[in-house]
C-alpha cells in the first residue's frame, strides 16, 4: 500500500526544524532535503563564523548576533522551507488522482473522501464536475 503525502502538518515541521535543522525535512520524509540544509548549516558555520564565536555560543555565553549571524540565517530558512515544503505537499495531494483517475482528497477541504461519493462529506462540496489531472499532466514544481 502506497503512502499518502497528505496530513503532514506545517507548523509541526516548521517546529521539528527549529529544534534541530533537518528534522522537519525528516518528518516529512524528505531525506536529501534534511541532508542539504544539514550540510549548508555546517558549510556556513565552517565558512563564515568565528569557531571562538561558535564556541562561546554552544557554551550559552553572551556574544554578539552579528558573529553568528550566517548559521541563524541559514537555520530560519531551513525552518521556512520546511513549513512551506509540507504546506506544498498537502497541496499536490489534494488534487493528485489515484490509478483510477478518482481524487482521493477533497480539492475544497483537503481532507479525505470517501469511497463512491459524488461530494464531500465533510464540507459538502459538489465533486461531479471536478477535473482530475493525471501525474504527466500536472506541474511538479514542489517536488
Amino acid at each position: 500500500m502506497s503512502q499518502s503525502l497528505s496530513g503532514k502538518r506545517p507548523w509541526l515541521a516548521a517546529l521539528l526544524n527549529v529544534l534541530a535543522i533537518g528534522l522537519g525535512h525528516a518528518y516529512l520524509r524528505r531525506w536529501w532535503r534534511a541532508f542539504g540544509w544539514i550540510t549548508a548549516l555546517f558549510g556556513a558555520a565552517t565558512l563564515f563564523v568565528d569557531p571562538a564565536a561558535l564556541e562561546a555560543f554552544m557554551r550559552g555565553q553572551s556574544i554578539n548576533l552579528l558573529s553568528i549571524a550566517p548559521v541563524l540565517v541559514v537555520g530560519a530558512l531551513s525552518v521556512v522551507d520546511a513549513y512551506l515544503v509540507a504546506h506544498a505537499q498537502n497541496m499536490m495531494a489534494r488534487f493528485t488522482p489515484n490509478q483510477n483517475r478518482e481524487l482521493t482528497h477533497c480539492p475544497h477541504c483537503g481532507k479525505e473522501l470517501g469511497l463512491d461519493l459524488d461530494f464531500c462529506q465533510w464540507c459538502s462540496a459538489d465533486l461531479t464536475h471536478t477535473e482530475t489531472a493525471s501525474p504527466a499532466e500536472r506541474p511538479d514544481k514542489y517536488t
